[in-house]
């Protein structure tokens, strides 16, 4: 050693000596071993404060197979001895020694002292660091993540997308997990990231990794969601966590004609009832033409509408419904009923109207009265004028009555007029001529 190494190795054999007379020193009683002991403590701690850290692996190395027992500090100090020398050699072979050597350290300290929950995350760590891009060995502190969990219960949200990182890399070399237990361990590392998030943290950077890291797998498509986790929720239907799963990943790949998607979304409703729940599944029912359960659906929609445009929206949905039905009069008063509620729909309402109007014809007639008859074509004319559809007014006018016919009937035009059957309306006598 060099002079200012001289010095700092007395002053730290000094400190030593106070230090060591303290509780939890251990030196040998053998007073050569012990003096032997004293003086390479104070050398690898003075190398360490050099930031010599290859020199002092080899009095630290003497220590550890000879005091193993001396004082926690050997491996606390140990492990950051040897990550740095790992650093500074050149040699493949020596810096995997010394990494290894970390590790081993650690394992040592948990068998003297019995404080694995302390430090296993930092363990964890450098084994990520360390063996991440090495097959056979990354599976040793993937086991140390878990034991972190396991230990602490969570996991420091700094952490959190190393570990992923460790198990994308897992599932890649060696399959090693299903797409269901993948996904059972993003949501866990999600939620750990929430509650920092909670906490005032900046997590974006972490959550954005793990959302890579699931994205690259390709485990998740709607095929997936509906072959593989539909049918685990079929024979578990009380299974909340899974079709919370199936209802987040349905959304984020957008696969909502699943009919894994649906039960899970039945579930949710069922659990937390919403106007946007309601109106999902309803339109899932109308698309599987299933008008009886889409009509129980926007009903409840309708009760747990939070405005008058989601009221709206039930209303006019609930008019379709009764229409396909062939609930006529209650389809438009339901679609009437929308366009009170939301003014911006009346173009729709009416349009609608007067369509159920032009296709009642032959249900209404009753041939008896030609003028009668087509009475109701003056109502959908009206409903289209309402509407702003001239269009629509073009062809409704197109079957109003004629003149001779008016004439033949002995009626005149501009008199009032029922049109009868579910219509029910009065109108004034038009001809198309």
């Amino acid at each position: 050693m060099n002079i200012k190494s001289t010095i700092l190795g007395l002053s730290a054999l000094l400190l030593a000596g106070m230090v060591q007379a303290q509780d939890g020193w251990n030196f040998p009683t053998d007073p050569a071993k012990e003096a032997k002991a004293r003086e390479l403590n104070a050398a690898y701690t003075d190398y360490m404060q050099s930031e010599q850290y290859v020199e002092a692996t080899k009095p630290l190395h003497w220590l550890l197979v000879n005091v193993p027992e001396l004082n926690e500090s050997l491996y606390i100090n140990g492990t950051k001895i040897y990550d740095a020398a790992s650093k500074a050699t050149t040699d493949e072979a020596q810096t995997r020694i010394y990494q290894d050597s970390v590790i081993v350290l650690y394992e040592k300290r948990g068998e003297l002292y019995n404080n694995e929950k302390n430090w296993i995350e930092n363990k964890a760590y450098y084994g990520y660091t360390y063996y991440k891009d090495d097959q056979d060995k990354l599976k040793e502190p993937i086991a140390d993540f878990e034991k972190s969990m396991e230990l602490n219960g969570t996991l420091s949200s700094n952490l959190v997308a190393a570990y992923f990182n460790l198990v994308y890399r897992n599932y890649a070399y060696h399959e090693a997990y299903t797409g269901e237990e993948i996904l059972s361990i993003h949501d866990k590392l999600q939620a750990i990231l929430d509650k920092a998030a909670a906490e005032g943290d900046d997590v974006s950077s972490a959550k954005s990794n793990l959302e890579q890291l699931l994205i690259a797998m390709e485990l998740i498509d709607c095929d997936f969601i509906e072959n593989k986790m539909g049918p685990k929720l079929a024979a578990d239907p009380t299974n909340e966590s899974l079709a919370d799963q199936i209802f987040k990943y349905s959304v984020q790949y957008k696969c909502f004609s699943s009919k894994a998607f649906l039960q899970a979304l039945e579930m949710k409703h069922a659990k937390e009832p919403s106007f946007s729940t309601s109106q999902v599944i309803a339109m899932r029912y109308m698309q599987e033409d299933n008008a009886a359960k889409a009509e129980q659906m926007w009903t409840q929609a309708l009760s747990l509408a939070e405005n008058s445009s989601q009221k709206a929206e039930s209303q006019m949905e609930l008019s379709k419904i009764y229409a396909k039905q062939g609930k006529k009069s209650a389809a438009r008063s339901a679609a009437k009923e929308a366009a009170n509620l939301d003014s911006s729909i009346t173009a729709d309402v009416y349009n609608m109207i007067a369509g159920m109007y032009m296709n009642s014809f032959n249900d209404c007639k009753a041939g008896v009265s030609v003028i009668k008859d087509r009475a109701i074509f003056i109502a959908a004319y009206n409903a289209y004028q309402r509407a702003g559809n001239s269009s629509g007014m073009a062809q409704a006018r197109a079957q109003f009555p004629s003149k001779e016919e008016v004439f033949a009937e002995g009626m005149q035009v501009g008199q009032s007029l029922s049109t009868g059957c579910w219509v029910g309306e009065t109108v004034t006598l038009a001809t198309r001529d």
